[in-house]
């Protein structure tokens, strides 16, 4: 069976959107296109090495498609480690749009049933960039097996985030972890089921409590 991995760069915020470049994702009203660049380290450029030593396959949302097809097929050859490998590849895209595919070796998918019985079959793992409307319907799929995230020291306040609406409560397992000397933590998560709640001190009893619970009951709190 094959893995179904993310691997995401994000903001303390939680904010995933366009890394790259001014020009990445500016929708929305973005003005911090390109706030990697300035962190980037090489041990970041070592994590991302590290995800694409082996075989795998591509898992994009459609956006984030669109973005790498006008992009890697048209990259210089001081790109090519990871041209070659992204053109070589299977790229799934996961999307309800009829739009041609125009990158080589890309294969729409429609559903996290088809997805399922993709993952299922024999192949490399699936790496997923970028992506960020994917991980909401993944979690709740029970199809991601490990997330990489790459948490950078800046707060942008705005923007697309990783786990946006419809996420799913889920506990997550740290297998790896690294701090990179531009300040990035690096932590690398398996999903270990539902989320866990518990009482960290006994409920208060007294007519204060009381009256705050109920409050929050007829929602005046």
């Amino acid at each position: 069976m094959r893995k179904v991995i993310g691997a995401a760069f994000l903001s303390l915020d939680g904010v995933i959107q366009a890394p790259g470049g001014p020009t990445e994702d500016p929708t929305g009203g973005f003005e911090y296109g390109g706030w990697l660049a300035p962190m980037f380290d090489p041990a970041v450029g070592e994590a991302i090495d590290g995800l694409f030593s082996r075989p795998f396959d591509l898992l994009l949302g459609r956006r984030t498609y669109d973005i790498f097809a006008a992009y890697w097929p048209h990259a210089g050859d001081e790109q090519k480690e990871i041209r070659d490998p992204f053109n070589r590849c299977t790229k799934y895209v996961l999307t309800g749009s009829d739009q041609p595919l125009g990158w080589e070796n890309s294969q729409r998918i429609e559903s996290m049933d088809a997805l399922a019985e993709i993952k299922r079959g024999n192949g490399p793992d699936l790496v997923i960039q970028g992506s960020s409307t994917l991980y909401p319907q993944l979690l709740a799929a029970g199809l991601i097996d490990r997330l990489t995230l790459m948490i950078f020291p800046v707060v942008l306040g705005k923007g697309k985030r990783l786990f946006g609406e419809g996420t799913p409560g889920t506990s997550m397992t740290m297998v790896e972890q690294k701090v990179t000397p531009s300040g990035a933590v690096i932590a690398t998560y398996e999903p270990s089921g539902p989320v866990k709640t518990q009482a960290i001190t006994e409920p208060a009893q007294n007519t204060d409590e009381a009256r705050r619970q109920d409050a929050m009951a007829d929602g005046s709190w």
